[in-house]
């Protein structure tokens, strides 16, 4: 009997000092979860070439998006949900669904847009250095100096980069940020206006090389 109650008193010592770990490690989870990774800044130089290796093997992609729009006159933002498209190495297509419907494309550095079902189109041309096809050709082999004409932030948290670019020209976008993995997946691109007007773009079940044509990037 004594050897019994000894015995029953070493397995209620184990089982409370499993517990006692049990609660340990949920508690050390709990911080994990509580204190995330922060992000480090890396050179800038570093980023961009991040940024060059995820997209190297990128041909094209599509993807779902829900858009925050910030009119620098509103004081609201507007939310908005739509489709992008994208082709190397100067193709870009954004619709967005209704109520905000409109349709846009960018060939190189030149912006169609039309309002509504069946709206009237316009035309923006960009500056020629914040075209497209400038951007992808500075991409188009490894980085080893900043590109002249562009300042240049980066920050990663472990596979997850982001990379601010602010154009030193007078064109329309003062900045923009792009949040992309190793893997060339896009999770957010933000896009600050000279006037002010910030966009940000969540990408959402996102699909790259999936053979994209010029017919997927017509306004008609």
């Amino acid at each position: 009997m004594m050897l019994m109650g000894r015995s029953t008193g070493i397995l209620r010592g184990r089982a409370a000092r499993w517990r006692n770990f049990a609660a340990f490690s949920a508690f050390l989870a709990f911080l994990a979860g509580a204190f995330p990774c922060q992000a480090r800044q890396i050179p800038a130089v570093e980023g961009l070439e991040a940024l060059r290796k995820a997209f190297t093997g990128v041909t094209d992609f599509t993807a779902d998006i829900s858009q925050e729009k910030r009119l620098s006159l509103m004081k609201r933002a507007l939310t908005m949900n739509g489709t992008v498209r994208f082709r190397k190495p100067d193709l870009f297509y954004l619709e967005l669904n209704a109520p905000y419907a409109s349709r846009m494309v960018l060939r190189d550095n030149t912006l169609e847009q039309v309002m509504g079902a069946g709206g009237e189109r316009n035309r923006i041309a960009l500056p020629p250095d914040q075209g497209l096809k400038r951007w992808f050709s500075r991409l188009a082999a490894p980085i080893t100096s900043l590109p002249e004409g562009i300042g240049v932030q980066a920050d990663a948290t472990g596979p997850l980069y982001t990379v601010t670019i602010t154009p030193h020209g007078k064109g329309q976008v003062r900045e923009l940020v792009i949040t992309f993995l190793e893997d060339g997946t896009i999770r957010k691109l933000v896009i600050v206006e000279q006037n002010g007007d910030r966009a940000m773009m969540t990408f959402k079940r996102l699909r790259r090389n999936v053979g994209l044509t010029e017919r997927d990037f017509r306004l008609e």
